[in-house]
């Protein structure tokens, strides 16, 4: 993980080291099955660079699932059950788009997957209510001033007068809507169609897929686990 210092939190350093969700590291502090140079570790500890801390785990590994669901325009986040209580959705899409969600039990993925450091590429398209402008390619990719915030350059590809799809690593609340109406237009609709290699495809809307095999391992890797 980029840009880690130490001392860090036991439950962040087990966490970064892949044995746990940062919650779950906590868990195993609790039941004294974490050492830091040979004694038990607390819940306030901290790690240095050259620290030992092992990990005594007794239980069987989590079964991690992993899903692509394909959310409709107008369901909340949290509308849908998501399969079972351990299953929760890795980031957010607001309640008027829709498309690609990533679904998991594996808190690891969190953070791997959300924080703006690692810049992992998402995919949209969208369609606006005017006309796009003829510098609106140009305007876009080489980021847009959003109320103070000058957004990372991106990618975008215009399908037509009114449709474009845009390629981005980054995603502020509202992100591309807001950058539509600094470029003095707005949307009317817009569809997540990919997150790294997941693709929606022809999933339909409210129904989900596992995600296994080659493109689970593709996806696991390009996020460092």
């Amino acid at each position: 993980m980029k840009n880690h210092k130490f001392p860090m939190r036991i439950n962040q350093y087990l966490a970064w080291q892949k044995h746990s969700t940062r919650r779950d590291g906590d868990e195993l502090v609790q039941k004294k099955q974490v050492t830091i140079n040979g004694r038990f570790a607390e819940l306030s500890d901290k790690v240095n660079e050259n620290d030992v801390v092992e990990v005594l785990k007794s239980k069987k590994p989590k079964n991690y699932l992993y899903f692509a669901y394909n959310k409709p325009a107008g369901e909340t986040t949290d509308t849908p059950v998501f399969l079972n209580k351990e299953i929760f959705p890795l980031g957010r899409l607001d309640k008027d788009s829709h498309g690609l969600m990533l679904l998991t039990n594996d808190g690891r993925v969190t953070d791997r997957l959300l924080n703006p450091e690692y810049a992992h590429e998402k995919e949209y398209v969208v369609i606006v209510k005017e006309k796009l402008r003829p510098n609106f390619k140009q305007k876009m990719e080489a980021g847009v001033d959003i109320e103070g915030y000058l957004t990372k350059k991106c990618k975008v590809e215009i399908l037509n007068n009114f449709t474009f799809k845009i390629t981005m690593t980054e995603g502020k609340k509202h992100q591309i809507r807001r950058m539509c109406v600094a470029l003095y237009n707005e949307v009317r609709d817009l569809k997540r169609t990919k997150i790294l290699n997941i693709e929606l495809g022809n999933l339909p809307p409210g129904s989900h897929r596992t995600i296994e095999s080659k493109e689970l391992g593709f996806f696991l890797k390009s996020i460092g686990l």
